[in-house]
């Protein structure tokens, strides 16, 4: 069958597996793409063309790098240690073990390949767990750990597999040989994912400042992504090119997690066609198992050693070994993180939602053909039938116990392959703002947008209590960001130098104020000399980043992105520091409160300063400045501010009530003629998808909210 046929006969039965499921709402998806495989390989005899060479570039690469720009939640972060531990040691573990399990179970089977096939049923699907945790009270922390694990347990379970196979196609394993060339490939493709994503995302800001904001383009440039850095890290640089995507796909996350979009148009499009993306690429993984089911049947029923009721025996042994090593592992964790009792019916919960999914099959069917030798890969008909078939075991089992759990919560089983739209931041401004806009006739775009940007941070100070000053803050502070580049494209040469210029001034008085609080604190003995000389060398570097700036017009665009990489490198030190100090978090809020607190103080002194002429610096500079050390003082605050959903509940009021100021500020432009009918209504479409963008973050947390 002619590739371009298949293709679109799989999405033709995508679309129909869906609507399928619809009237059968009790089925999961994914069982019934691979009922619909099994037909059209049973009555039609279509068989599939498969490449093991690019199954993996094509299905793992776009999956995983959409995992990473999903991750991490702050609940997820606080579990960060527990929920390595279940990426990792879980994964390694269950290979071992389960593997060694496996191998005792079937005898036909060698160990490196129930190593393999033990590794890559370990991989767990982060939907199912999600749509599960909708029919189960599970705990916070049990769900938040089982959550976290599935979103990053793919990446160790397929290098544990890579290994295995490779045991198997050469004959050849070194246990101290492995453990280098783990060491390497995991770091390696930890930093080349982390840097190539930076280098892309320089490069598509500096096309952006080129007047290159094209919206399909950006989108196209995104998708592309995970696909250009797997292959860089395979095949240049012989590292893991799993974890390189998914490291890509989490710097992707924190490069967009902004509170105002700069991009509403460009947000909505890329997740709608990522949306598209995994929908796809999860059905065609399963309707192609079930189109490889019968020539693995065919294989095994005629096989002499054993008959096709032992084949189902094994895969159904083989489940019950990964869900008792997953129910023993989360029983013992209950023991140690000690919140509360253990609870075995948690922990038989907590295994039961390891339902498998797409990245398990995707790897399976990417085994080899042939071995280094040239001889068939031993079994390898027998490895997909039982991965096959832990995967409908996993989602029958599923579908079986969540009635009986949660009988009155008849909500489906959902995995990836269904995911859809439903399962997914001491001065005044000085400037009359009516006053500029009568002024500026006709206005620009840009001019325009500044204005009712300027609204918006009006409204929001207008609304700003003790409670929800952190969100005032963080969100005064993003629309602050968007409005210096934007001021930028609207002033001369000169202009644009002395506002660089003032902006260099007033960073300066305030680093020099950072650094008298550090040195009083650390003259008080209140901080550590660890912490002491941390902070000094990030004054140090902050300094010595004003000092030398460059000036050019895409100054503030290379430095804004420059001084994001600095802070992550920053923050990856703070990390590890205080991972080994506990006790170093409250030094460190100590630390940004009374550095933020001198800054202010003073700025505030440099402008009373007689011989300082504050009425010629740019106010706006000031004004940004200032909210930012607010910034800092409000997230310093221990306890000040109440949970994540209160926070983020502020945070989604202010947003409305400034989207309402933009929508009122256009009105006002268009009846005093400052801007067009047109700009108007380009003006109307940018709010229009903020506020789209805005109701997608809702309905994010509110689907977070009723899996809790």
């Amino acid at each position: 069958m002619l590739i371009v046929e298949a293709v679109v006969l799989l999405v033709v039965l995508v679309l129909i597996s869906n609507v399928i499921s619809h009237y059968l709402t009790f089925i999961p998806v994914s069982l019934i793409q691979i009922a619909l495989g099994l037909v059209i390989a049973l009555f039609w005899e279509i068989k599939i063309p498969l490449d093991t060479d690019w199954f993996l570039l094509l299905f793992i690469a776009p999956l995983l790098f959409n995992d990473g720009r999903r991750f991490p939640k702050r609940e997820l972060w606080q579990l960060r240690g527990p929920i390595f531990a279940n990426s990792i040691l879980l994964v390694f573990l269950t290979t071992i073990v389960g593997g060694y399990l496996i191998y005792l179970l079937i005898p036909r089977l060698s160990l490196s390949v129930s190593f393999a096939l033990a590794a890559i049923l370990s991989p767990t699907d982060p939907v199912a767990v999600q749509s599960i945790s909708k029919r189960v009270k599970l705990p916070d922390r049990i769900l938040h750990l089982v959550s976290g694990e599935s979103l990053i347990n793919d990446a160790s379970g397929l290098i544990a597999f890579k290994y295995a196979v490779a045991a198997t196609v050469t004959g050849v394993f070194s246990f101290s040989h492995a453990v280098g060339d783990f060491l390497y490939i995991s770091m390696v493709g930890l930093l080349a994912g982390f840097l190539l994503m930076w280098v892309i995302e320089f490069i598509r800001h500096f096309l952006r400042q080129q007047g290159i904001n094209d919206v399909v383009f950006n989108t196209v440039l995104q998708i592309m992504t995970p696909f250009v850095i797997y292959v860089i890290v395979e095949e240049l640089l012989h590292a893991s090119g799993v974890i390189a995507v998914v490291t890509a796909g989490a710097v992707s996350h924190a490069q967009g997690n902004r509170l105002v979009e700069d991009s509403p148009e460009l947000k909505l499009v890329s997740e709608k066609t990522w949306d598209i993306i995994v929908y796809l690429l999860n059905g065609i993984v399963f309707l192609i198992l079930g189109d490889e089911l019968p020539i693995a049947t065919t294989k095994i029923i005629h096989d002499v050693h054993f008959h096709t009721f032992q084949a189902v025996a094994y895969s159904f042994g083989a489940w019950v070994i990964l869900l008792l090593i997953r129910v023993v592992w989360i029983y013992l964790y209950q023991i140690i993180s000690k919140p509360r009792r253990p609870s075995f019916r948690v922990a038989l919960l907590a295994g039961l939602s390891g339902v498998r999914g797409a990245v398990t099959m995707a790897g399976v069917l990417s085994l080899p053909l042939v071995t280094a030798s040239g001889q068939a890969f031993p079994q390898r008909a027998l490895v997909l039938f039982v991965a096959a078939g832990v995967i409908i075991i996993s989602l029958v089992a599923a579908v079986i116990t969540l009635p009986l759990v949660a009988p009155d919560n008849p909500v489906p089983l959902q995995t990836r392959a269904s995911f859809s739209d439903e399962s997914d931041n001491d001065f005044d401004d000085a400037e009359n703002l009516e006053q500029g806009a009568s002024e500026r006739h006709p206005m620009s775009e840009a001019e325009a947008r500044i204005y009712i940007m300027r609204l918006a941070i009006n409204a929001i100070e207008e609304h700003r209590r003790i409670e929800n000053q952190r969100a005032a803050y963080d969100l005064i502070l993003d629309y602050q960001f968007i409005i210096r580049r934007l001021e930028l494209t609207t002033r001369d040469d000169a202009d644009r130098q002395r506002v660089m210029n003032d902006e260099i001034t007033l960073r300066r008085v305030a680093l020099k104020g950072e650094r008298s609080a550090i040195e009083r604190l650390y003259a008080h003995h209140q901080i550590s000399p660890q912490a002491y000389r941390s902070a000094i060398g990030t004054i140090r570097s902050a300094v010595r980043r004003v000092d030398h700036p460059k000036a050019h017009l895409h100054f503030v665009a290379f430095r804004n992105w420059s001084a994001s990489f600095h802070r992550t490198v920053q923050w990856l030190k703070t990390v590890i520091h205080r991972s080994q100090n506990k006790s170093s978090d409250n030094e460190w809020q100590l630390i940004d409160r009374e550095t933020a607190k001198s800054a202010i103080k003073a700025l505030s002194k440099y402008l009373s300063n007689d011989e300082v002429n504050s009425q010629s610096l740019d106010k706006q500079a000031v004004y940004h400045l200032v909210v930012f050390y607010r910034n800092r003082i409000e997230r310093a605050r221990k306890k000040q501010y109440a949970s994540r959903s209160a926070y983020t509940k502020q945070l989604n009021q202010l947003k409305v009530i400034a989207l309402g100021a933009e929508r009122t500020g256009v009105q006002t432009l268009l009846e005093s003629g400052n801007i067009t009918w047109q700009m108007s209504g380009r003006l109307r479409q940018y709010i229009n998808y903020s506020e789209n963008v805005l109701m997608m973050a809702v309905n994010d947390e509110v689907d977070e909210f009723y899996t809790k």
